[in-house]
């Protein structure tokens, strides 16, 4: 059996860092004017610091008893007084000192090798310190990817790059970032990014590794693309190609055809000129966009948000294609919010107090006991004044399982699209409708579908039902 004494040994090993008679080595701090020489024992230091170790081996006090003497100029006396507390007694105290001199405690750490508190203090600043590393990102960024030991601050950077990648771009020089950080990003499942704004980047990285290269790929040469693909070839093949709209690839990749691989550019072609092609299977997927980015709902995913952002804005949808599932989702818009019955109530009032004189407005119903959902867009504004909205761009929808194979998009016929009363809900033409019969204050209690004003019967019958849930979203130019 034995026992463990540590807080008295390491109490005895600080009172030795304050000897002012065995010390053997003296050690010069700092720049000009904050200089301080501090002395210290040649035997700790070398057992405690790889990096002090190799710079001690040709400083040794000689016969003549001349102290050894080294310089640590890229470290201030402040700090490295913390770090000499943590060679000789083990002991790293944070409390009196603010984040940005944690952070220059880490950074003296990782330059002396001192693993264990480096390790220590990157989780300590992710767990705790997170907005100070936000806000000061530029320096957290370039500063970790200098070093091979600091690779929790990298995650960390990657990680919020990937998740906000819009707000890195706006205050970091995309350009700068070092070829390693761009990889991990370029990389990720979750980066935030529409896949051609990646593929933009990239050849924005790419053209300010080679300025003297024209922006206009139509005057490179031979060599100018080799040149390029040689800067870009740990990139090329983690960008999602065949996410790209037909019109994306058009203008933004077929321009740049000489970089890629032949036979990835003949699939890519084909792809888009014979959709019931098979797809290789070694394509990458799409990249997982976040739905809370996009919407706050408890009723819909992103696959109908993108179906019915589609039809919103006219967009043919390729129908039976095999790369469907290769494309990345239309979400152009996010979905604001306006009213949520379960949180807002089913009144009537309600809808009217929430959703009346706001256009371009979504109507998402989940059928009770079902797991039916219907709605429709309406892209003038709600109003209880009676009457009718007039409008040719309106439409309902209906999805059986929440699947948008099943999915009914039915047009207005005539400009009857949408019906004004102070007791309904999102009420569209005759073809939805919803309405109290007890009045404004009151829950719903009449909800049924029929065919009227809009092209298609989105339900096959025309009874009553309840539902759980409703949301009403305004959607908005991302």
């Amino acid at each position: 059996m034995s026992t463990q004494f540590l807080s008295k040994l390491s109490q005895n090993y600080i009172e030795l860092l304050g000897d002012n008679e065995y010390y053997d080595v003296t050690i010069e701090v700092g720049e000009d004017p904050n200089v301080k020489i501090l002395r210290a024992h040649i035997n700790i230091l070398c057992y405690r610091s790889p990096y002090l170790r190799r710079i001690l081996a040709s400083s040794k006090k000689n016969k003549d008893n001349v102290l050894a003497h080294i310089k640590l100029p890229n470290i201030s006396p402040e700090v490295f007084q913390i770090i000499l507390k943590y060679i000789y007694g083990g002991i790293l105290s944070l409390n009196d000192h603010d984040t940005s001199e944690i952070f220059k405690i880490l950074l003296a750490a990782d330059e002396l090798l001192l693993q264990e508190p480096v390790d220590y203090l990157q989780k300590y600043l992710i767990g705790n310190k997170s907005e100070w590393m936000e806000q000061n990102f530029e320096l957290i960024h370039r500063t970790s990817f200098q070093s091979n030991s600091l690779l929790q601050l990298q995650q960390f950077c990657t990680n919020f790059m990937a998740k906000s990648p819009e707000k890195i771009f706006k205050s970091l020089d995309f350009t700068s970032l070092p070829e390693q950080s761009l990889v991990q990003l370029i990389k990720r499942n979750d980066l935030q990014m529409k896949e051609i704004e990646v593929w933009e980047h990239v050849l924005k990285w790419g053209l300010a590794r080679n300025p003297t290269l024209l922006s206009d790929p139509n005057n490179w040469s031979e060599n100018d693309f080799k040149t390029m693909e040689n800067t870009l070839q740990q990139l090329l093949s983690l960008i999602r190609f065949f996410s790209l709209s037909s019109k994306e690839f058009l203008e933004k990749v077929h321009p740049f055809k000489n970089l890629l691989r032949r036979q990835l550019y003949e699939d890519l072609l084909k792809s888009h000129l014979d959709p019931i092609s098979d797809p290789n299977n070694s394509i990458l997927p799409p990249r997982k966009i976040g739905i809370e980015k996009i919407i706050d709902t408890k009723i819909v995913n992103l696959e109908i948000a993108s179906t019915i952002s589609k039809w919103i804005d006219k967009t043919a949808i390729v129908v039976n294609s095999k790369f469907d599932h290769l494309r990345e989702l239309y979400l152009p818009y996010k979905f604001q919010l306006l009213l949520r019955g379960s949180r807002d109530g089913f009144t009537p009032k309600k809808f009217h107090e929430l959703c009346d004189n706001i256009s371009h407005t979504v109507t998402f119903i989940k059928v009770k006991g079902t797991e039916e959902i219907l709605g429709g867009y309406n892209p003038i504004i709600w109003n209880s004044n009676g009457g009718w909205g007039k409008t040719k761009d309106s439409f309902i929808f209906s999805f059986k399982n929440n699947n948008v194979k099943d999915a009914i998009i039915s047009n207005v016929t005539n400009d009857l699209a949408i019906n004004y009363w102070n007791i309904h809900g999102p009420f569209f033409g005759d073809d939805i409708i919803i309405y109290a019969s007890g009045g404004e204050n009151t829950d719903y209690d009449c909800i049924w579908c029929k065919k009227n004003q809009y092209e298609k019967r989105i339900r096959d019958t025309e009874d009553r039902f309840s539902m759980d849930d409703y949301e009403v979203f305004q959607i908005i130019k991302r």
